[in-house]
């Protein structure tokens, strides 16, 4: 029988200290940073006492305003589309937080009392609306996509005719998961001729098209996408008025919000003296607060 011999001798290893690079007098180089776009401009307006609040006034007309907003919400139950269209415009303008009970039960019951002889004459926006926003809780199949290809399995030509309902069935394709191959087909589709179609759409739905293609709303962050939609919302002919203010209202108040935590960060980061104690470390107070605040 052959037996190896595993035992190997420990090797002895030499190692050299360079002491000249603890000397005091040692001249490192640095990391040569830019300088921090936020600066002291927060911390020298906004102090850690300082209330977080709107004028009386504009408090007391929030609350209005919110309530008005839910009656509306509510009151819209007997007209599907218009329901849809009103929860897409809500969390679109970043207020959703405010009715998370009400859009689910409204939801719930479109998805309910949904029958697939409902979408029948209906356009291809509010079909695909109802789509891309109950997907993001219920169990919807993309086969509602199949009526509206041809004989040959393409989709029809007719789609081009509707700028917005191609929006629709692109936003919706991005809700895709693996197998869906129907929707991978409405992706490449509404892609190519949206974008081909763009330059010569007006204005407001032209704009819409393009974020979209830049990033479509499945991948948007919602506080940051509030502030362009509602320049875009406030061209509809349709738009509420109510949801609308309410809307600014609340976008001042969170950025009153966001100012506040951003001033108490960069302060907390300028008593620590980071930029003497870790030079080679970056001013991130901003990005600590915009990664944190966009993850929850």
């Amino acid at each position: 029988m052959l037996f190896i011999n595993l035992y190997l001798p420990p090797y002895k290893i030499k190692m050299s200290i360079d002491h000249s690079a603890s000397s005091p007098n040692t001249n490192r180089r640095t990391a040569n940073y830019q300088s921090s776009i936020w600066a002291n401009s927060f911390i020298l307006t906004n102090t850690p006492d300082d209330e977080i609040t709107l004028p009386a006034h504009e408090m007391q007309q929030l609350e209005d305003l919110k309530e008005e907003v839910r009656r509306k919400l509510m009151a819209a139950a007997g007209d599907t589309s218009k329901q849809l269209k009103f929860i897409d415009a809500i969390q679109r303008l970043g207020v959703a937080y405010w009715f998370e009970k009400e859009i689910e039960e409204a939801l719930q019951s479109i998805y309910d009392n949904y029958h697939v002889t409902n979408d029948m004459n209906q356009d291809l926006y509010y079909v695909l609306l109802r789509f891309r926003l109950q997907r993001q809780g219920f169990n919807i199949s993309c086969d509602i996509c199949n009526k509206y290809k041809d004989e040959n399995g393409s989709f029809k030509e007719s789609l081009l005719n509707d700028a917005q309902g191609l929006l629709g069935l692109y936003e919706a394709a991005n809700l895709r998961v693996w197998g869906e191959d129907i929707l991978d087909e409405a992706l490449a589709f509404t892609t190519t001729h949206l974008m081909s179609m763009v330059e010569h759409l007006e204005y407001t739905i032209a704009e819409k098209v393009s974020q979209a293609l830049y990033r479509p709303t499945r991948k948007r962050l919602e506080r940051l996408e509030a502030r362009p939609f509602m320049s875009m919302y406030q061209e509809e002919a349709s738009h509420s008025k109510a949801l609308l203010k309410f809307a600014k209202l609340d976008f001042n108040l969170v950025q009153s919000v966001y100012k506040k935590e951003l001033s108490s960060i960069l302060r907390w980061w300028k008593d620590l003296d980071f930029s003497s104690e870790l030079p080679f470390a970056r001013e991130s107070g901003g990005n600590i607060l915009l990664d944190s605040s966009m993850l929850f």
